[in-house]
């Protein structure tokens, strides 16, 4: 049985004015914590952030990535065409919607609005799976294959047990490094589901926040001076907050879902590692882009704390049940730092393995100073993220 290890991020940041997140009125996210009124990021807008930093920033090679669509036969239909060019756009989506119905159980089907849409169309509408597919890049080339193998006549072929066995074989192996962080649950066939090594946190506010509203107001560029006032006005709800942000990575359960690592010329241990850098690296660096155009709320945390250890995971969103109080010279960052820097090492006497927990502090300026000696610091992000790779590594090297 593989050894335990967690892997907890922590992080406090800063955003000034800025609707990283909207509900459903169009307002910043919130939450009640410590009885009061908190800023709220949720975790799926922090996690769809991380994913995209993976290839934005190229931390992780095309191959290592999947894609997420109801567009999969599409996706696949374009792999299936750039093996085999002769076979056309329609005999490649009705392939791939075979191949992908066989290999996950999913229904893949033109949606009824799309076709109702296109009666009198020369073209017919792609089908679609019903909900979000996740399929690794990898799958889809391995699919695409099968798929050639097995034209022009894909369902006779899939009719074989041993080629239908090999399908969904392919679905259930070689998952991209998201797939592998953050899971994947296919409900028309529970047997390829993949339990996620990440666990996040929403962020919230160290501190009450109350969101406020903007009134603003556009101008008509061919309006004359007897045309006075707006062309257009409106109002956008914003708030600025020092956010807690937290996430757990379960490293052995990273390592299970990698299965026999992504490449074949390297040990397990290359593409484990790679994976916790890609996340350590995405998770701190990202930021939620909801309306970024409109505030550019660019920042980066002020204090980044990272645990390696083999208990379980522990957030310290406890030090700020009782919200933080603003100070007019310092603002939230130093008295946050300070409830940090007393808390931790209240809990982890308390509950913590000192013996077998690393810590990493990556901390900008003077206002995170008490955290300085609560692990060993790390000068940036590069460095941060390469220290905590090798430890990781020098784990699963460990003999069991």
């Amino acid at each position: 049985m593989t050894t335990r290890i967690y892997l907890d991020v922590h992080a406090l940041q800063t955003v000034p004015p800025s609707n990283l997140n909207r509900d459903d009125t169009g307002a910043p996210k919130s939450a009640v914590y410590g009885g009061v009124p908190r800023a709220r990021v949720s975790s799926q807008a922090w996690k769809r952030a991380t994913r995209a930093y993976f290839s934005d920033e190229h931390l992780l090679e095309p191959n290592e990535l999947g894609v997420r669509t109801k567009k999969v036969a599409e996706v696949l239909a374009e792999r299936i065409s750039a093996l085999d060019p002769a076979i056309e756009r329609a005999e490649a989506l009705q392939t791939a919607a075979v191949v992908i119905e066989t290999a996950t159980g999913s229904k893949i089907e033109v949606p009824k609005r799309n076709a109702d849409a296109a009666k009198d169309a020369e073209e017919q509408p792609a089908p679609q799976s019903k909900y979000l597919m996740f399929l690794s890049a990898r799958q889809l080339d391995s699919l695409a294959a099968l798929a050639v193998e097995g034209s022009p006549d894909i369902k006779g072929y899939l009719k074989d047990k041993a080629n239908k066995a090999r399908a969904k074989e392919i679905a259930d192996t070689r998952h991209s490094v998201d797939i592998a962080l953050f899971g994947r649950m296919v409900a028309d066939s529970a047997d390829i589901n993949v339990d996620a090594a990440v666990q996040v946190a929403h962020a919230i506010s160290v501190h009450r926040v109350e969101n406020e509203s903007d009134y603003y107001t556009a101008v008509d560029d061919r309006n004359t001076d007897a045309e006075p006032g707006a062309g257009m006005i409106g109002t956008v709800d914003f708030n600025s907050a020092t956010l807690y942000r937290y996430a757990a990575l379960g490293v052995h359960q990273l390592t299970d879902n990698l299965g026999q690592g992504l490449r074949e010329d390297e040990p397990l241990t290359t593409p484990v590692r790679r994976a916790v850098e890609a996340f350590v690296h995405g998770f701190v660096a990202s930021l939620p882009t909801g309306k970024i155009n409109t505030f550019g709320h660019h920042t980066l945390p002020d204090a980044v704390i990272v645990k390696l250890r083999t208990t379980r995971p522990v957030s310290f969103v406890a030090a700020f049940e009782e919200p933080v109080q603003a100070d007019h010279r310092s603002g939230h960052v130093k008295e946050a730092s300070a409830r940090l820097a007393e808390y931790i090492p209240d809990i982890e006497r308390a509950y913590g393995d000192e013996e077998s927990t690393l810590t990493w502090v990556l901390r900008v300026g003077p206002n995170t100073e008490k955290l300085t000696g609560i692990g060993e610091e790390a000068t940036n992000l590069t460095s941060l993220v390469s220290r905590v790779g090798q430890a990781v590594a020098d784990h699963l090297d460990k003999p069991a």
